[in-house]
């Protein structure tokens, strides 16, 4: 009889936690397995820098708030500091983001600490600072996915720390080095976070790029596409029907093709007239400069619905 009642407890306390455990560890768990699905029609949103509109970009705040309004990934750039610490910034210098001034190489990160982040409309905050990206990966762990864009040079480093943070298969890292140079850098480590190329389709650098995973039959779990002029539409279907999925990029024109297919125009004209396109070519990984945006319009098609 005691066996019959604990048993009961048992089951009374697993109906209780809470639906990510009836498939996955974590929400990124969950992001993470779509992102790796070349079937899913889930469209992960990725926020360019955080949510940088209300916060300093590539801050601990911009990074809560887009974990608050339901965004999948937070892209975030890599620089490193004097004595070696891993910070996040996008430009090598401070000159933009902060009060101060420099380069970020040229200080220790507690020589940074001396400086203060500022938003995108240059009103400076006095409590925030660059953060490392051990403090950025502790907010996201488990919340989100991150993509590493600016930092692929230091993926030694970085793997180190999301190795001690056990949230490596939550990261996706990318870049534009030649398919055997990644390959062996794969090779060199027991685990690896998630690689993705960048291919400038209308490039010389960025066709030769792609033709090199499609010859090969190398398939990345997706490939980031950038084109100046046209539809992405071409591009999509080969990768498509190579298996892997289609990245955009909708932050400004010269990335999707010019004017009309960005977030700017989105937001002017209406997000179905810019969105939908990428949804019809099968685009199933869009990155924005306007996540809350973007989400509610996938929302009202049914293509942001985390399976959980």
């Amino acid at each position: 009889m005691k066996t019959k009642v604990f048993l009961s407890i048992i089951a009374l306390a697993i109906a209780a936690v809470p639906a990510f455990s009836q498939k996955y560890a974590s929400r990124a768990e969950a992001i993470a397995a779509q992102l790796k699905d070349p079937g899913s029609d889930y469209v992960v949103v990725v926020s360019h820098r955080g949510d940088w509109r209300n916060w300093p970009e590539n801050s601990i705040p911009a990074i809560k708030s887009l974990i608050d309004m339901g965004a999948d990934v937070m892209e975030l750039d890599l620089k490193i500091t004097k004595d070696s610490v891993i910070v996040l910034s996008h430009d090598t210098t401070i000159d933009r983001c902060t009060n101060g001034r420099g380069k970020v190489s040229d200080y220790t990160y507690e020589e940074l600490q001396k400086f203060c982040l500022v938003k995108g409309n240059g009103a400076r905050i006095d409590t925030l600072h660059i953060p490392t990206l051990r403090q950025a990966l502790e907010v996201c762990k488990d919340n989100i996915c991150v993509n590493i864009d600016q930092g692929y040079w230091y993926y030694d480093l970085v793997l180190e720390i999301t190795e001690e943070l056990g949230v490596t298969d939550q990261i996706l890292i990318k870049g534009k080095s030649p398919l055997r140079e990644v390959a062996a850098k794969m090779a060199s480590h027991p685990h690896n976070m998630m690689y993705m190329p960048i291919v400038d389709v209308q490039r010389p650098n960025g066709l030769e790029l792609l033709n090199s995973y499609l010859d090969s039959g190398t398939v990345p779990l997706a490939y980031e596409v950038c084109w100046q002029s046209g539809k992405v539409d071409p591009w999509a279907k080969l990768i498509l029907d190579q298996g892997s999925k289609v990245w955009v990029n909708t932050l400004w024109p010269t990335l999707c093709g010019g004017y009309g297919n960005d977030d700017d125009a989105a937001y002017v004209q209406g997000a179905g007239k810019v969105y939908q396109q990428y949804l019809d070519a099968g685009v199933s990984i869009i990155q924005t400069d306007r996540p809350a945006f973007l989400i509610e319009f996938l929302e009202s098609k049914g293509r942001h619905t985390l399976p959980l």
